[in-house]
């Protein structure tokens, strides 16, 4: 079983440099040298030692068969949680910092279909086109943490309410071929159907469109705040400048008036089910 690649941020260092240092102290603990021990976990000696060396970041198997062989009780596989975490890249570890305070989560994007409604051979297809493409370790890591971001939406009505407009483009650009966006599709009218989110489309026939200069999200926090985020080439940022969160919501507004409601985007949606 391969491991990640250790490639951290300054907090993500911070955890596994607490993480790999516990696993040390119990492996010594137990009076085991890092070959006696990677054979009881049947992990290899090398792996062990680039662990414990901060150089592979370790799977949730392995703090498991580390807590049973070193009778952690619990304690070694407690840790596969913030493990999990650092193993995304930084800014998707913000993003998903935001979207578990907001109570409210509004999306426009007018490229590809938002990533919390992606299945997940068109999220496949979308990092696949990336160029210079991403290798497959990295290709991996993109998809786990939009499958982790995903977990947020689900039929529970504590959870945020959202609000996604979705350009009609984004509906018509065959990712991965035309069984998977048939799929994306049914995706869509699925969540479409729950309590907690309003799926809207933006039809190519519109005159107007206030979202011409790109994709963008506004996230209502639990504290009262709001905040909003975009991604152009090469940049993702938050926006905190109220006089700048204002517009995005006027122009958030302005597009959510402009295209079908709720109601109207899901039977356009079907309609394009039944298209040849």
């Amino acid at each position: 079983m391969g491991e990640w690649e250790a490639g951290l941020d300054d907090e993500a260092g911070a955890v596994m440099r607490t993480v790999t240092r516990q696993l040390k102290l119990w492996r010594e603990a137990a009076g085991l040298t890092q070959a006696e021990f990677g054979a009881a976990i049947k992990y290899g000696e090398e792996m062990v030692s680039c662990v414990e060396r901060g150089r592979r970041i370790p799977r949730p198997e392995y703090l498991d068969a580390a807590d049973e062989v070193l009778g952690a009780g619990g304690k070694i596989a407690a840790m596969k949680k913030d493990v999990a975490e650092v193993r995304y890249p930084k800014k998707v570890r913000d993003v998903k910092r935001l979207e578990a305070e907001a109570v409210e989560i509004c999306s426009y994007s007018n490229s590809v279909v938002d990533g919390l409604l992606q299945t997940e051979a068109y999220a496949r297809a979308v990092f696949s086109s990336r160029r210079p493409p991403f290798t497959e370790e990295e290709l991996e890591q993109q998809m786990a943490a939009r499958t982790a971001r995903q977990e947020i939406i689900s039929g529970d009505t504590s959870l945020p309410v959202f609000s996604f407009v979705q350009c009609e483009s984004t509906l018509r650009r065959p990712y991965g071929g035309r069984m998977v966006m048939r799929e994306q599709l049914e995706r869509l009218l699925q969540l479409g159907k729950l309590r907690s989110v309003d799926l809207q489309v933006m039809p190519l026939g519109r005159e107007g469109n206030a979202g011409v200069d790109g994709p963008f999200r506004v996230l209502r926090l639990k504290d009262g705040t709001t905040v909003g985020s975009n991604e152009v080439q090469l940049t993702s940022r938050a926006i905190v400048d109220p006089k700048l969160i204002q517009i995005l919501e006027i122009r958030y507004g302005t597009i959510r008036s402009q295209a079908l409601t709720p109601e109207e985007s899901l039977a356009f949606i079907e309609k394009m089910l039944g298209e040849p």
